[in-house]
């Protein structure tokens, strides 16, 4: 195949990207930490896809991100209070929450019972999403590559493996969003990002 770069500022892109992602494609787009890259999250296939494109093991999860915080029930299980203050605190924003995750979802997604979610505090993003519903959504470079902050560094690690990027310019971030585990008694830093421990601890003051 032969990767389409598309600008986001272009009326249809949003539309067009739809259609790629309805139609087993996969989309990347930036969002407010680097680019990533999409699949339905209901669609077995596609995310098989997204594994095999990277060079991923599929023992490592796939995080979900929405386009508002009031879908969150539609892939996690209902949010403790702890999860609703950190979701109001930081969301949209660079902070993935991993919290117990729906049952109905595909277990390709998650070697474990649990999932991370997220909102992006990206328009680009944001408007895919809103649209799109719920995606399961990685890093857009090769499994252990650079992170992608541009449409072209997308394009240089992953030419015509993928069928659109949607070119929103450089991200306003650049390394990938901080995971805090939410499944436990409290909240545990799985990977440090933009949000640091301390900034979480203080959200649940």
């Amino acid at each position: 195949m032969k990767t389409e770069i598309l600008s986001a500022e272009h009326p249809a892109a949003i539309q067009h990207a739809l259609d790629v992602l309805h139609n087993g494609g996969l989309v990347a787009f930036p969002t407010d930490t680097v680019y990533g890259l999409a699949a339905p999250a209901d669609d077995v296939r596609s995310i098989e896809r997204l594994y095999t494109v990277k060079g991923r093991r599929n023992t490592k999860a796939i995080a979900i991100l929405l386009g508002d915080s009031a879908d969150l029930e539609k892939v996690a299980m209902p949010a403790s209070p702890l999860v609703q203050r950190l979701a109001e605190k930081f969301w949209p924003g660079p902070l993935t929450l991993i919290l117990p995750r729906r049952p109905t979802l595909p277990e390709i997604l998650s070697p474990l019972p649990t999932i991370g979610v997220r909102v992006p505090d990206h328009p680009i993003a944001l408007a895919l999403l809103k649209a799109a519903g719920p995606l399961a959504v990685t890093s857009a470079n090769l499994s252990g590559g650079e992170n992608t902050l541009t449409a072209e560094q997308v394009y240089a690690q992953l030419r015509d493996r993928i069928h659109l990027i949607l070119d929103g310019g450089t991200t306003p971030g650049s390394v990938p969003s901080t995971v805090v585990d939410c499944t436990g008694d409290a909240p545990e830093v799985l990977r440090a990002g933009p949000i640091l421990l301390a900034d979480v601890l203080a959200a649940l003051e």
